[in-house]
């Protein structure tokens, strides 16, 4: 069973609402919007969505009458897919030399035998550091992105490092959601990150084997395809951990 989710934020407001719409089977989505923006939706895409308090987080309440546009909709049970778990940063001297005084030769000496070169450790991989699936999946969204006319969005240390901490999350605990094991909303792990946003939007999913699957299912559901083509980001992070495959997309731009 694969699930994807989707979730968008402005800084000054703390509003969310999540909606679930069926695009497909075995595969699921949820996003969340940014409700300010005039005409954007609050939808999701196959499978599940789970209630939640945090008024930031996919199944908030909304604090504030925000119209909601939902697609045709199939409420599925609760249910979380049975899935295996697991998760996702950073340097020599001269001297003059005075006349050597003569001296005797001395015995030549036997020379040691060259010691053999010991095998260097492999570089440990430096926090954000890309797979070669999430390099993957940046290149179709920036494909994407250029097909609808909007700037590439480039590879952020800082959002990278919210999405796959979120995606390992996901993986431990074999679940899917905005909300965080600890409660946090996507706008809280991005700021604890160190980035400092002025506008945010989170795409989740899980059990999408390839980057081209994950991107198919998030681009044939509106809100997901919504946060991919928003002109106003700037910088994305990807996350991706086992088991399960779950992916996150962190987008943004900084103040």
């Amino acid at each position: 069973m694969r699930k994807h989710r989707k979730k968008t934020h402005y800084r000054k407001i703390a509003v969310a609402v999540g909606a679930l719409a069926i695009v497909g089977v075995p595969t699921a989505a949820m996003a969340c919007l940014d409700p300010q923006e005039t005409g954007r939706a609050h939808t999701a895409a196959t499978a599940w969505q789970e209630r939640h308090p945090s008024s930031s987080g996919p199944e908030a309440q909304p604090q504030a009458e925000v119209p909601v546009e939902t697609g045709p909709a199939s409420e599925l049970p609760d249910e979380v897919p049975p899935a295996p778990v697991e998760p996702v940063t950073e340097q020599p001297a001269e001297q003059p030399a005075g006349q050597p005084a003569a001296a005797p030769p001395a015995a030549p000496r036997p020379q040691a035998p060259a010691a053999e070169p010991s095998a260097a450790p492999p570089a440990p991989q430096a926090s954000g550091a890309q797979t070669d699936a999430q390099a993957k999946v940046l290149a179709l969204v920036n494909q994407e992105r250029a097909a609808a006319g909007c700037p590439a969005v480039t590879v952020n240390a800082e959002l990278t490092k919210a999405a796959q901490d979120h995606s390992a999350d996901m993986a431990a605990h074999a679940t899917m959601s905005h909300t965080g094991s600890d409660g946090s909303d996507p706008g809280q792990r991005i700021t604890r990150a160190g980035y400092q946003w002025q506008t945010y939007g989170e795409n989740v999913a899980y059990g999408y084997s390839t980057p081209e699957q994950v991107m198919e299912g998030w681009m044939n559901s509106p809100g997901h395809r919504r946060n991919i083509l928003d002109c106003s980001y700037r910088e994305i992070g990807i996350g991706l951990a086992q088991p399960g495959q779950y992916w996150t997309q962190d987008f943004g731009a900084t103040r």
